[in-house]
């Protein structure tokens, strides 16, 4: 046990002694948290609004006060022909526009290069004004989990599912990739340490900075972006272990596989970044894609993941929620994990 701790204070020492290593792997998630909470952001806020109308009926004035209080819109002038505010919003002066037409109703004028956000505007208006034009009771939502409808809500469990995925695997594949190009591994394998006890060494100081970034987040979420932990702290942590061991497991394989450093990475990025970002429904429904796509997404540990932090921290549900996705990645650890001491005790022989 003492041979296992030096082994692990050796790697720890390595790790820490590269400061430029240690300010990525916590500079990029608080610069991460920051962009994807304030920067980049589907929210409807300040929408660009002109109100076209000849006559300002006071039903009329009644739709237009409830928009020009709403936080998402800001009336920008009133014209009298929809063509006006056409021209508005082709010259990029305008966002949407408000056409009410004398005994015919209302009309919503949206500038439509923006196919999402166009929908998102068109809905937002309607909900605003609805009990303002409508003659009887108007239909209310009622928005669970997120009222306030901010994207920081659904980005946060995405971001910590893409970078505990990334860091984990990444840095450890390379770690040891490392060893073997400058030709310390095998002095290492030769030590009176047996070799998983040196593979499980250099894992667990990755293991120790993965909970330290996941705490960053959790703290940035809570306390910066106001996202709040609805659910269990405890089976938050839990099911986040269970996602960090499955990264050291797929870091380790990828280690078998490249001879380099560059190749380690290389093969990091192509076999992560890109499905965690596009096919683990970090940034688009997984519902919403082509059923080729959907299959293969199915193998993208992230998605299970993000799935159910997005459970247990927005929605607040307890454990029995979650049992089809941490069933999931655990047979994913126990696969990757099984298949990459494999690999490697045959290397070794």
């Amino acid at each position: 046990m003492k041979q296992f701790i030096a082994f692990v204070i050796k790697e720890t020492k390595h790790i820490l002694r590269d400061k430029r290593t240690m300010l990525i792997l916590f500079g990029m998630p608080v610069m991460m948290m920051l962009l994807f909470g304030f920067a980049i952001t589907t929210d409807v806020k300040n929408v660009r609004t002109v109100v076209v109308t000849s006559e300002m009926s006071p039903r009329t004035q009644q739709a237009v006060e409830r928009l020009a209080q709403s936080e998402y819109f800001v009336i920008t002038q009133t014209v009298n022909t929809p063509r006006e505010a056409e021209q508005l919003i082709r010259s990029q002066k305008a966002d949407m526009a408000l056409v009410f037409v004398q005994n015919r109703g209302m009309q919503i004028m949206v500038d439509g290069s923006d196919p999402n956000m166009a929908q998102q505007w068109a809905n937002y208006a309607q909900q605003t004004i609805a009990p303002a034009t409508s003659h009887q009771s108007p239909l209310t939502n009622h928005l669970l989990y997120n009222p306030q409808m901010r994207s920081a809500y659904n980005f946060v469990p995405a971001i910590m599912g893409m970078l505990l995925m990334l860091i984990c695997a990444m840095m450890t594949s390379i770690s040891i990739v490392r060893e073997k190009e400058k030709g310390t591994m095998e002095v290492l394998l030769v030590s009176p340490v047996r070799p998983l006890m040196v593979i499980i060494a250099k894992a667990v100081p990755y293991l120790i900075l993965a909970f330290g970034i996941l705490i960053t987040i959790l703290l940035m979420a809570r306390f910066v972006l106001g996202v709040p932990l609805a659910g269990s702290l405890f089976w938050i942590l839990a099911v986040s272990t269970l996602y960090i061991l499955l990264a050291l497991s797929l870091g380790l394989l990828i280690s078998n596989v490249a001879q380099t450093q560059l190749v380690a990475l290389l093969l990091s990025a192509m076999v992560l970044l890109m499905p965690v970002v596009m096919l683990s429904g970090m940034l688009f429904p997984v519902e919403s894609m082509p059923t080729i796509l959907q299959w293969i997404s199915a193998i993208v540990p992230p998605r299970y993941y993000i799935e159910a932090m997005r459970k247990l921290m927005i929605m607040g549900v307890g454990i029995g929620e979650v049992v089809h996705e941490v069933t999931v990645l655990a047979v994913m650890t126990v696969v990757l994990l099984a298949i990459a001491l494999k690999k490697f005790n045959v290397r070794l022989e």
